[in-house]
């Protein structure tokens, strides 16, 4: 009989030990039983082990399998027990994103160019009213300087705004008064004096040879009647309707003109809140230098077409042309067109004094040249000195580029543009590339 003590048999495992499942403090559950699925050692019928139950898996239920799974992926859902908790995915996990497909990267892209072409053709379309407004704050920033010179004298803002949105009307009428009336008359005396140029025209003795060899006079009727008289019918309702367009867009200018220089300091205030704050300051020092430029190009600008026009007057007036305070004004407007404007304005109006007496538009002609070569070498230096620092060569070059893309308006907004770049390489790009 052996002393030594017979070894504990070990209690043959069933697999259905519960298993608590560790859940965080304070969720107000309860821990819920588990069912292993790890393997089960039973014994043998002979008292050992039976190797093939020991691989056997043992059996787990559907809903704990389920539960498991949804545990290691983490989306949270415990099965129907657990009752809709957040972050449950009631019809399964999501699959492989669509945006990984051929077709739909195609129809995105296609959709993207479609996009592109429609602001595009709205660009287009609406171009007039972003010329009209561009130019419009174009204006108020040149006549900014002026309601600032009045604020300083002790006026309000509004105060200032109103006196000088009043000269800008003022000046409008005038010039309205001083070219409207003469072109006018000139064109009721020309159909007035039309039926007398037919009667010495059928008097003449070579008119009536040739009526009475090929009847011109019936033909010239007949062209009047049935082609010349329709035509000049719709070219008058033409006229009318340019200038009705005319007026309306003058006035719809000025409207903006008056709103935009009203708000321009709220405007700016605006546009700075976009730029982050680290660079706020300096963006605001490079804008207020081109505004500034920009309101000095205009400025000095207005004053050299007022200069034109009043030594224009002048010299028309002691020449003895007719309408001279209508020619002045003339030359005074295109001469605010930079490049070409002068010398247009001086051909117009050279010759309408020629048509008058050859002496009247020989002394226009050769007074025009004389000016032109004080303007550009004494008066222009001096007046625009302090607006704008653009060399001639990039001057004449942004006024061919402007005038191409948009005309006149372009011609007139290219020099302050080009300035304005010139301003922003000087001080931006090159301190930058000299630091890298």
């Amino acid at each position: 009989m052996s002393t030594d003590a017979e070894p504990a048999k070990a209690e043959p495992s069933t697999g259905l030990e519960p298993a608590t499942e560790d859940r965080p403090a304070g969720d107000g559950t309860e821990p819920t039983p588990q069912h292993s699925s790890v393997t089960a050692e039973g014994p043998s019928a002979g008292g050992g082990y039976d190797t093939a139950a020991a691989e056997r898996p043992v059996a787990v239920g559907n809903d704990a399998l389920a539960e498991r799974r949804s545990a290691e992926v983490g989306h949270g859902d415990a099965g129907e027990g657990r009752g809709g908790e957040a972050g449950a995915q009631p019809y399964g996990l999501p699959g492989k994103p669509l945006a990984r497909g051929p077709f739909l990267f195609g129809l995105v892209g296609g959709l993207g160019v479609l996009t592109a072409i429609a602001i595009a053709q709205m660009v287009v379309n609406s171009m007039s009213t972003i010329i009209l407004v561009v130019v419009a704050m174009f204006l108020a920033v040149g006549l900014n300087p002026a309601v600032e010179a009045l604020q300083r004298r002790g006026l309000a803002r509004r105060a200032s705004i109103s006196i000088v949105f009043t000269g800008v009307i003022v000046a409008f009428v005038l010039f309205g008064l001083a070219v409207v009336p003469p072109v006018s008359k000139q064109l009721s005396e020309f159909i007035e004096a039309v039926p007398g140029y037919i009667t010495e025209l059928s008097s003449h003795p070579t008119l009536r040879q040739l009526d009475a060899d090929y009847q011109l006079l019936p033909q010239l009727r007949t062209f009047v009647t049935s082609t010349l008289g329709p035509s000049l019918a719709t070219g008058i309702m033409g006229a009318g309707l340019v200038v009705l367009n005319g007026v309306f867009t003058t006035v719809t200018l000025l409207v903006l003109m008056l709103y935009f220089l009203g708000s321009l300091h709220t405007i700016k205030d605006y546009l700075l809140k976009l730029v982050p704050a680290s660079r706020r300051q300096r963006t605001r020092a490079i804008s207020e230098e081109i505004l500034t430029g920009i309101g000095g190009y205009v400025a000095g600008n207005v004053l050299i077409s007022v200069i034109a026009g009043v030594v224009a007057w002048i010299f028309l007036s002691i020449a003895g042309v007719h309408y001279a305070l209508a020619l002045a004004l003339v030359v005074a407007m295109l001469d605010l067109v930079p490049l070409v404007g002068a010398t247009i304005g001086a051909v117009f109006v050279s010759g309408v004094a020629l048509l008058q007496s050859v002496p009247a538009g020989i002394a226009c002609a050769v007074f025009f040249v004389l000016y032109q070569q004080v303007e550009n070498y004494f008066i222009y230096p001096r007046v625009m000195k302090r607006s704008v620092d653009v060399t001639p060569a990039v001057t004449v070059i942004a006024a061919l580029f402007g005038g191409a893309l948009l005309g006149i308006v372009g011609a007139l907004l290219a020099i302050p543009v080009a300035a304005a770049i010139s301003l922003i390489i000087r001080e931006v790009v090159l301190p930058r590339q000299a630091g890298a």
